[in-house]
């Protein structure tokens, strides 16, 4: 079975950035990736790479900025008041989801200032190069329950259980 939309996808990943730095490895952590294909559930560069692809392939993948987590937009860097925040001993780094217009987002502390904290929405990895070393393990039709959801669901979840997306 080949990779497309409304199947469920599970896969072992390697991400670095160009310098070979690795960001992150999902066999180094032992728990594989597992997305419904086609529901925007990973970056759309890695999804388009991956479409066509069957149980058993091993790609590698470099994806520009705009194909993975987009560019950095600096007006996404802004100050708010401390009050802001839940803590009071805040770090640059420390980082925080908060409602956003198109859902939860996370922001990171750039600055602690006396009054004020500078916060970054940017996605992280927002404005970088990344490289991708695949491999697929398994590919399958997606239930009902997982369409509904737009998501895979845990094994031996209750579809009875599962409440349908509602339209808006």
């Amino acid at each position: 079975m080949t990779i497309a939309p409304q199947r469920v996808v599970t896969l072992h990943y390697v991400l670095s950035d160009t310098d070979g730095n690795v960001l992150d490895d999902s066999r180094a952590r032992q728990v594989p990736l597992e997305y419904l294909h086609g529901h925007h559930n990973i970056v759309a560069g890695l999804e388009r790479a991956l479409e066509g692809r069957a149980e058993g392939a091993e790609l590698s993948v470099t994806l520009m900025p705009a194909e993975a987590y987009g560019q950095r937009n600096e007006a996404l860097v802004r100050e708010v008041g401390r009050s802001a925040f839940p803590v009071d001993d805040l770090v640059p780094g420390m980082r925080f989801q908060t409602p956003g217009d198109d859902g939860p987002q996370v922001v990171t502390v750039v600055e602690v200032r006396d009054d004020s904290v500078l916060i970054d929405s940017n996605h992280p990895l927002a404005g970088h190069a990344l490289r991708y070393r695949l491999e697929v393990l398994g590919v399958r039709e997606a239930t009902r329950a997982e369409l509904a959801k737009g998501h895979p669901l845990p094994p031996g979840t209750d579809p009875g259980s599962v409440e349908d997306r509602k339209l808006p």
